[in-house]
């Protein structure tokens, strides 16, 4: 992809925060950045290790600590980081949690931090940063990745799929309601990129490739989709589905499943 973003000399950077930057795809999303000639600025939870070393090898980085648990001290970090970083230029909401509870039996506390995670503290930080940021010319993005199950739904992962069609529903609807503003809006759809919850690495051998295309979907295309995203050329509230298909098939459980029902010779 043509770097059309890397600032010039004696300009300062634009800027990228990264929610769960420091690790699995926010990483792969906050190397692209800097690749491309960003500040990017880290987010981390419980991460501050593997957050400080990835800034320490990256061109421009800094990192930041708080917990999306509390959506009150996130909005505040966000205040403050937008007084100190004028070149603020994008968002990207992607940390996220991704834990199992069942469609016949939802744990009442599984989906709470999941809804609070995934779907408020996101949108209450884009309508945070929309706010309190211009952005070079005015034009600044947010990026909220979501999952190919807004489109593919199945019984697993009760609670998360929620979250993340509420996520969903955000795009459209802060994109309309700041017309004009300069604030685009987008998503990010992902398929099945990285080993998750129980599964092994040997098993995405198997289960990354129940797509359209039969490949596996790589964190790179997620993370040129980001900075894609964010130059802007796409009207706001658009979706990219990166998944090789996934979105556009019926499956009637989540991949990690259907994997071992093919592996032990079963049928999905």
């Amino acid at each position: 992809m043509p770097d059309m973003t890397a600032a010039a000399p004696h300009t300062p950077r634009p800027a990228v925060l990264v929610t769960g930057g420091a690790t699995r795809i926010g990483a792969a999303i906050t190397r692209r950045f800097a690749e491309a000639g960003w500040h990017v600025v880290i987010h981390y939870r419980a991460s501050a290790t593997a957050a400080d070393a990835l800034a320490a090898a990256l061109p421009s980085a800094e990192t930041i600590g708080f917990d999306l648990l509390d959506d009150d001290a996130a909005v505040a970090a966000i205040t403050a980081l937008a007084a100190r970083l004028p070149g603020w230029r994008c968002l990207v909401n992607s940390a996220s949690v991704f834990d199992y509870d069942s469609v016949t039996a939802l744990d009442p506390a599984t989906n709470r931090e999941a809804m609070q995670v995934n779907a408020l503290a996101p949108a209450r930080l884009a309508q945070a940063f929309i706010a309190l940021t211009g952005g070079r010319d005015g034009v600044r993005s947010v990026i909220n990745v979501t999952d190919m199950k807004i489109e593919n739904t199945n019984p697993d992962f009760f609670s998360y799929t929620m979250s993340k069609h509420a996520l969903a529903a955000t795009i459209g609807m802060l994109a309309k309601g700041n017309a004009g503003s300069g604030a685009r809006i987008y998503g990010i759809a992902p398929g099945a990129i990285l080993a998750s919850h129980d599964q092994r690495e040997e098993e995405t051998e198997i289960s990354h490739r129940l797509n359209l295309l039969g490949r596996k979907t790589g964190p790179d295309e997620i993370a040129d989709a980001a900075l894609f995203l964010a130059s802007g050329a796409l009207a706001s509230g658009q979706s990219l589905f990166i998944d090789s298909g996934q979105h556009l098939m019926d499956q009637p459980r989540d991949v990690i499943w259907l994997a071992r029902e093919e592996g032990q010779g079963g049928t999905a």
